[in-house]
Order: C-alpha cells, then structure tokens, then sequence
C-alpha cells in the first residue's frame, strides 16, 4: 500500500534538539478528520501539520494543523516547519541563484503569505509568515488569572491590560513586570484554567516580559496548555504575532521589528523575528520569520 511520508522538524532554530519539534505528513490529502486526530495525538508534539499534495513547480499548498486536541485554523512554529519540510523533500526550490520565493498556504480560515529568502553562508533559509490583522478581544481580570498560574496581580507589569489578541488564533496575553514572575509561573489550577477558557474568548495563554533570555532578544516568554494538548510550548509562533501586536498597540515596543525568544529554560531556545507594519492605532500586519531543522524523516502505513 502507499506510504506517505513525514518530517519531524524543530522550528525557530538553526541548531537540531532545539526550538519546537512539529510532524509534518506530506501527501495527506486522503487523510480524514478523525484519522488526522489521531495521528496528532499519536505524534504528540504542540501541533502536527497536514499537507495535500501539490502538482510539481506549485507555489501553493493546503495545509492543515492539528493540537492533540483540536484543529486550530493558524500556527506559527508548524508553518516554519512545513514550509522547511517541503524545501527538504523537494516539493519547491529556491531559485539557483538563491534570492527569494513566495508561497500561499491555504489554511482552514483562507490563505496566507509565506516569504522564503535563501540563508547566507549555509545557513537555513529564512521563513517569514504574514499572519492575519490583529483583533484586539476582551481585557480580563488580573485577579481572576493570575492566581492561575500561581500569580497576584502585583506580578503584572504595572498598568498593563490582560487582554485576548489574534493575528489568527486568538491568545491571552499577560505582560509580567519582571524575569523572576516569569519564571515562577506554572499552571497552578488546570482544571480552573480549562473552565476559564472553556467560558473565554482565547484559545491559550501566552505570559511574557520586556528583555530577552540572551542579550540578543528584547521579549521572553511562556506559553501554557491545558490537557491533552501539552503542558508548555517551547516556542509559540502565532502567541508571538499577538503579542507583538499587543506590544506595539499599547506602547511597550520602541521598534515594530523585535527578537522573541521562548524555550530557553525548557532546554530548547528559540529565536522569532518580528516585525510588525502600520501604526499602533491601526496595525496592518504582523509577520514572524525563522529557521527550520529536519531531524527524521519516515513514512505512515498506507492502511491507516
């Protein structure tokens, strides 16, 4: 029977065993619903990604990503990785004499632009994604979240707006004033965290600082699951779109082009290059730019 084949590869990284890991299946297109569940769930990464077969010298791809849990219609880290997966297997090129090529992936929500720029001295080529126009949604009670993630309200940055923002999937942003909230917060209350989302307008929680994990990057930051989805992400993509927009919206950015980095006390640092266009009363676009890794490559029974 055929076998169709997939990639682990670890995005936001040049380094292998870093950033975050994300399946990729090539040829999917016979794959139902269920069984690509399943398969999310069997690979048990953040996200796995689902990829319809393409005719040969095609810029465009129906793409699918899948939690442990749910379809979500935009990520971040699986859209480096599928598109890092299909320069590996050869499903496109870049131009000889390198420069720069333009995909369209068609997400569950409709398409997106994705930027491919040859990397400089054998280094990775470069993925920039264009995320969709921020929506600002509900601000929340510091005093209701916090306590959440084993926080008080003193560890929010003075002033700063709990607040839900998309660039495609909608996340819940919490600016904490320091390093050290950052790093004590845990997800002290699962089931009450389930229950708050379930009644909320976000699909997760993304809690960060001003001032990078190195020298190099200007935010840190945390992003949390709840069951079955995994605990902790390393490195959150489409949460880094939100939150740049959140940053550049309310005043906490002096340039709309940043470094994020995520994942460094997980053991698996990632570096994000942001770059945000238009005014903070009236964003136009966020995009996010990184490298990716193949780790492992195989191949899915046919008869699954």
């Amino acid at each position: 029977m055929p076998q169709l084949p997939f990639l682990l590869v670890d995005a936001f990284t040049t380094q292998p065993l870093s950033g975050n890991p994300c399946a990729v299946v090539l040829d999917a297109e016979t794959l139902t619903p269920d069984t690509r569940q399943r398969l999310a769930r069997e690979f048990n990464q953040s996200e796995t990604a689902f990829v319809d077969h393409t005719p040969p010298g095609s810029t465009e791809f129906t793409v699918r990503f899948f939690t442990p849990a749910e379809e979500i219609p935009l990520a971040g880290h699986p859209t480096i990785a599928t598109v890092s997966a299909l320069l590996h297997a050869s499903r496109v090129t870049l131009p000889i004499d390198g420069g720069s090529l333009v995909l369209t992936l068609h997400l569950l929500h409709g398409p997106i632009r994705v930027d491919v720029l040859a990397g400089e001295d054998g280094a990775p080529p470069l993925i920039w994604m264009t995320q969709r126009r921020p929506v600002f949604g509900a601000v929340h009670a510091p005093e209701v979240v916090l306590p959440l993630f084993g926080l008080t309200p003193d560890d929010l940055l003075p002033g700063a707006p709990i607040q839900t923002v998309s660039t495609g999937t909608p996340q819940l942003m919490i600016l904490l004033r320091d390093h050290a909230a950052l790093r004590r917060a845990h997800v002290a209350d699962a089931a009450g965290l389930g229950r708050y989302r379930a009644e909320s307008d976000f699909f997760s929680p993304h809690l960060f600082c001003l001032g990078g994990a190195t020298a190099t990057g200007d935010t840190f930051a945390r992003h949390f699951g709840t069951p079955p989805d995994i605990s902790e992400d390393s490195v959150t993509g489409s949460a880094t779109g939100g939150m740049a927009a959140y940053l550049w919206h309310h005043g906490y950015l002096k340039s709309p082009d940043f470094i994020a980095e995520q994942g460094h006390d997980m053991g698996r640092a990632g570096t994000v290059q942001v770059r945000v266009s238009g005014p903070p009363e009236a964003i136009d676009t966020v995009q996010i730019g990184g490298t990716g890794v193949v780790v492992l490559e195989g191949s899915l029974r046919g008869d699954l």
